[in-house]
């Protein structure tokens, strides 16, 4: 009631003093109350309203077109506060507040920029303006009781002092607590010379915001001229007085532009304002500005350098370059820790220098200097802690019937057990606070419960976190926080598999009939390339054709065992064979193994061979009771519903696949892989799974959105990873026999030549370059003997029919190569001797004849 008597008086005397003197602005009012309800008079006489104290950020030109903001908006002040909460990773704070129309409207302007960096206002603490101690006293004991330790404190200058003082009779300026202050705070202290230092320990660690000026020479000479000029009631000077000097600039400024452009100052009556009921007001009295609307473009226009900065509007009406010096109370004093601008945000360089580079608001590029806490420590606070009120932490514990080994009741403390509980519990002990907890059972202990309604009961806050075989899906996340995934899930297609019975052809197996039919051929194509290379020089390789052949195909085959008898002496010949039992070797190790394979195989008894299968197929499905596996397979894979079959347990698994769909069970279940491993190991693998996992998924522990346990939680988690803790409790609970997945098509367990014809390839070169090189050798040897006198012919061939012309006359006779090539190498090589020396007894005696008697 007595401030709104005081925003009257206000009026009346403003009101007062346009009746009597004709008024072309007017500047002030350092209160944004005030300034609410005198706009609307300016606003009627047109009178330009410069303020260079309302920072309410409700207070925009759309409403008053005549009011004229020569400070900052509180707007930017409560973006700078967003920026800083999300700076320091924090997610949640408490607004504490005066209940007028400026705390409303600032505060209501900091959950806006909160919410774009994923943060909120968790609670408004609000006190009525003139509130008592007792009154702030009870507020303070309230928020204190609640998650948040990050206070926003956004409240009139001569309240301040009061907050900070019941706040450390509270024990609320000690570590782990956050306060950030908006600018009336710094421009309380920056009023007060010197700061009374029983007052700054009660500050001690506080952030606080101030208008930001440049430190200009110009603003140094105008401070040193103003503290001469210091009264005891004024002992010095904060930001304000600085905006207060340039807005008297501004508007004098403005005048003298608006004169010189040969406008008149003229006033004239309005008749809407009249009295009636014999009011006291005079409200006739008042006159309207004339060029009022032609003015207030001049301010508006109006571009200079004052003390603080640069005086320009934006399209909005806005001083152009909001920014905020970041202060740290420490000591004796305040301290720079850094600056804001909605230009680059937070940085510890001056906005002046960055305003000539280009604008950079990433993340990365934010930078503040180090912080003194509350508790005088240097480390950054946590931010919350959990509530004050006794309550622990209710986690809700999924009441299985199935799979036990993942979570399950107990008799002992905590009254729960299994893998999801010890490693929920190793996370709990990693952290560096203590969480008090209770688990409480959820659902009805006969059948397993529904993880949906799980999920939504810790959105409802019925429950603070889910902690059991949670998996994380799309449609959880969008109203809970999941923590790192524990263990890796997916769903997956099991069916019932049985053994192969033995084939008596089960050895053809191992290779494709291309396979079978290449591999025949080589074999005898090496052997026939080993003959020929052998032959002349070999008498193991020499003798009737009938021999000859059965050697060819004896030898061929018997490199398969390398049992060969025959030896080769040529050197084409061992190369050969060398190349040759290298590739012998490699394919008998790999039929060995893939015979091996197919013989301890077992077969899959259905036909089912993954997910895509069972899409096109009618027979029904298994899944298990409370999975999100039915609405998956419904919803996104458009499955009938009417062939899905609920399973309450493993024991219900086995019936349902062992009789199969014609004896009313299923011919394959759905289920998460975790859960199909136990199964298949419990069981001595008699079910296997087919196909790849079709969802890729997770386990995890879920909180309420928002929540910051659940991050600390993941770092806890990414700990027991790293150090190896995870692993040993998974094999405490979950080590059991491996049953790797077969193949479901016994066709793809056989080798095909694909496999293989590198090595076919490189015998094959092998043997042709050795053919080459022989017949080529061959061939040298043969061209010796052509012509020759009879006499050779005979030597080559004493018993072959005689010849008119010889042997060796007709070269072109291939009946003659082929019987040349079937020579010995070493008579070849004797009558070659031989033809020799006869060669150089003939040159002898003929150049004996031709000499002289």
């Amino acid at each position: 009631m007595g401030e709104l008597w005081f925003i009257l008086s206000y009026i009346f005397l403003f009101s007062l003093q346009l009746m009597e003197d004709e008024v072309v602005a007017a500047i002030g009012p350092q209160s944004s109350g005030i300034a609410h309800v005198i706009s609307h008079v300016v606003n009627e006489l047109h009178v330009p309203l410069v303020s260079f104290g309302a920072t309410d950020p409700s207070l925009s030109s759309l409403q008053y077109p005549y009011f004229v903001r020569s400070t900052q908006s509180d707007h930017y002040q409560m973006y700078a506060i967003a920026d800083l909460v999300d700076y320091y990773r924090w997610r949640e704070v408490i607004a504490i507040y005066v209940d007028d129309d400026n705390g409303r409207n600032g505060i209501s302007v900091l959950g806006d920029a909160l919410s774009k960096k994923r943060a909120k206002i968790s609670y408004k603490a609000a006190f009525p303006p003139g509130a008592l101690k007792k009154d702030i006293s009870d507020l303070l004991n309230g928020v204190n009781l609640m998650e948040s330790r990050v206070f926003i404190l956004h409240v009139n200058p001569e309240t301040f002092l009061n907050i900070f003082s019941i706040a450390d009779k509270l024990g609320m300026m000690n570590s782990g607590y956050v306060w950030i202050a908006t600018d009336a705070l710094a421009s309380t202290l920056d009023s007060l010379e010197p700061v009374d230092p029983n007052t700054m320990n009660l500050l001690q660690g506080i952030l606080v915001l101030r208008h930001h000026t440049p430190d200009t020479n110009e603003k140094k000479s105008f401070l040193s001229r103003l503290k001469r000029l210091k009264t005891k009631e004024t002992p010095s000077f904060n930001s304000y007085a600085l905006y207060a000097y340039d807005t008297v600039w501004l508007v004098a400024r403005a005048l003298d532009a608006f004169l010189k452009k040969g406008s008149v100052v003229s006033f004239s009556s309005d008749p809407k304002l009249q009295d009636t009921n014999g009011s006291m007001l005079h409200l006739q009295s008042l006159r309207v500005f004339n060029d009022g609307p032609t003015f207030l473009e001049t301010i508006l226009s109006t571009n200079f350098t004052g003390l603080t900065g640069t005086v320009q509007f934006d399209i909005e009406r806005n001083r152009i370059h909001p920014a905020y010096d970041i202060l740290n109370i420490g000591g004796s004093g305040m301290r720079r820790v850094g600056y804001w601008s909605n230009y680059s945000g937070l940085s510890v360089v001056t906005p002046e220098i960055l305003y000539k580079k280009p604008p950079n608001t990433s993340t990365s590029s934010q930078q503040l200097y180090g912080v003194i806490w509350p508790g005088e420590t240097a480390a950054k606070p946590r931010g919350w802690v959990f509530p004050n009120n006794g309550k622990p932490l209710r986690i809700a514990v999924p009441n299985r019937v199935s799979y036990k080994e993942f979570v399950s009741k107990d008799k002992n403390p905590p009254g729960v057990r299994g893998y999801c509980i010890d490693v929920f519990e190793a996370a709990i002990n990693l952290l560096p606070y203590p969480v008090p907890r209770e688990y409480i059972l959820f659902g009805p202990g006969n059948r397993n419960p529904s993880y949906d309604d799980l999920a939504s009961q810790v959105a409802l806050n019925n429950y603070d976190a889910a902690v059991g075989d949670v998996t994380i899906v799309p449609n959880r996340t969008r109203f809970l926080d999941f923590t790192q995934p524990y263990m890796e899930s997916g769903l997956v297609v099991v069916v019932p598999v049985k053994e192969i019975k033995s084939s008596p052809w089960s050895f053809l197996k191992p290779f494709t009939a291309q396979m079978w039919c290449v591999t025949g051929a080589f074999f005898i194509f090496v052997g026939t390339v080993v003959w020929i290379l052998e032959h002349r020089h070999n008498p193991e390789f020499r003798g009737r054709p009938r021999k000859q052949l059965m050697t060819v195909f004896w030898f061929s085959f018997s490199t398969m065992f390398f049992s060969h008898r025959e030896n080769t002496v040529s050197g084409l010949g061992r190369l050969v064979l060398i190349i040759w039992l290298f590739v012998v070797l490699i394919i008998n190790s790999s039929y060995t193994a893939s015979l091996t394979s197919i013989l301890t195989v077992q077969q899959l008894s259905s036909q089912i061979e993954g997910i895509d299968s069972l899409i096109s197929g009618t027979q029904p499905i298994g899944i298990q009771e409370g999975s999100f596996a039915r609405k998956y397979l419904t919803e996104e894979l458009n499955i009938q519903p009417s062939r899905i079959v609920t399973l309450k347990n493993m024991e219900a698994y086995i019936d349902a696949l062992e009789k199969g769909p014609k004896d009313g069970g299923v011919v394959a279940v759905v289920d998460e892989l975790p859960y199909i491993e136990i199964l298949m190991s419990s069981t001595n693998c008699k079910f296997r799974t087919v196909g790849q996992e079709f969802t890729k998924s997770g386990w995890g522990f879920a909180f309420q959105r928002d929540s910051p346990l659940a991050v600390d939680m993941s770092t806890a988690i990414l700990q027991l990873s790293e150090n190896g803790d995870l692993q040993k409790i998974h094999d405490k609970w979950l080590l059991k026999r491996d049953c790797s997945a077969p193949d479901s098509d016994a066709d793809l367990n056989k080798l095909s030549l694909g496999s293989f014809w590198g090595l076919f390839l490189i015998s094959g070169i092998a043997c042709l370059l050795a053919l080459v090189t022989f017949f080529i050798r061959v061939l040298c040897q043969y061209t010796k003997f052509s012509p020759e006198p009879e006499q050779d012919d005979e030597e080559i061939s004493p018993n072959r029919p005689t010849k008119s012309k010889g042997l060796f006359r007709s070269t072109t006779s291939f009946r003659d190569l082929i019987y040349f090539v079937d020579k010995k190498e070493k008579e070849i090589k004797d009558i070659l001797r031989q033809k020799s020396k006869k060669r150089r007894r003939s040159l002898s005696s003929d150049g004996q004849s031709s000499s002289p008697t």
